[in-house]
């Protein structure tokens, strides 16, 4: 073992503990996956990442990504929070974008003011999801099936369903049922006013999100996800549901206050948020 740079962020709020802290091991070079997967399990938080040196020649770092359990090819607040990390502590980025290499391939990722915006991923898989899928969705999350108003695959590495609630007041209101939903990872979007109609100044939030990942220990919520609100963006500014500028919230159900800032410019979708280090120092590895 021996010590590696080490830092806590919390991404997607400007206050520190009101968003979502991911684990950023700075110098991943040397562990096997076995190590990374068993300090990932051993933080007891949603992801855990490593630093390591780009193989691709476009590339300023690699960043491997674990949750509990398992490798990610992506995911939103990681990819945030440990560019964040890597800035802190010195890196420099080649061109005019950060460019991360993950799963997924090559990650632009931009400052945006005080914030860092990522260009959402293609996503893997798109179009409505299936009529029984939808059905077992509302028994899930206690809902009739007439409330969800729209519905979507947003998969983009993780294997996300996305449904649209009439309002954000039932999105808060939700008790979902985990033996119902199990093995389905479901992100819920609600509009805080009529559908298709919301607003589109920087500093008002349109929409509610929450994420919900049916586990072995129950229902986990995510606090805050970048990868859900990556793919629903891609799905709602696409099917006119969204302007191509806004601000969503998600965490309020948890007691946080995330706020993920959405903008299309062109072909890409930026996914952006501020990032705080909660804790740094060095971790025995």
């Amino acid at each position: 073992m021996s010590p590696r740079p080490f830092q806590q962020v919390d991404v997607f709020t400007a206050v520190p503990y009101l968003g979502n802290p991911v684990a950023v091991v700075l110098d991943g070079r040397g562990l096997a996956t076995e190590q990374m997967q068993s300090f990932t399990n051993w933080t007891n938080l949603s992801e855990a990442t490593f630093v390591l040196p780009p193989e691709h020649p476009g590339a300023d770092y690699k960043l491997r990504i674990f949750c509990p359990g398992r490798e990610l090819p992506f995911a939103g607040h990681p990819t945030l929070g440990s560019c964040h990390a890597w800035l802190r502590a010195g890196g420099r980025p080649k061109g005019e974008h950060i460019v991360q290499e993950c799963g997924v391939g090559l990650v632009k990722i931009r400052r945006d003011g005080d914030r860092l915006a990522f260009a959402a991923p293609p996503l893997r898989k798109s179009g409505p999801l299936d009529d029984a899928d939808v059905d077992l969705i509302a028994r899930g999350l206690g809902v009739e099936r007439s409330d969800i108003v729209a519905h979507a695959w947003c998969d983009n590495g993780p294997n996300w369903r996305g449904v649209m609630l009439r309002d954000a007041a039932q999105v808060l209101a939700l008790r979902p049922d985990a033996s119902v939903l199990a093995g389905l990872d479901v992100g819920v979007v609600g509009p805080r006013g009529k559908v298709g109609v919301v607003g589109s100044r920087n500093d008002d939030c349109a929409f509610e999100v929450r994420a919900f990942l049916p586990g072995n220990a129950g229902m986990i919520e995510d606090p805050v996800t970048g990868s859900l609100n990556a793919a629903l963006a891609q799905w709602l500014i696409g099917a006119a549901l969204a302007p191509d500028r806004y601000v969503a919230a998600q965490g309020t159900a948890l007691g946080r206050a995330g706020r993920v800032h959405v903008q299309r410019e062109g072909a890409d979708i930026w996914i952006g948020g501020a990032s705080v280090t909660c804790i740094e120092g060095q971790v025995q590895l």
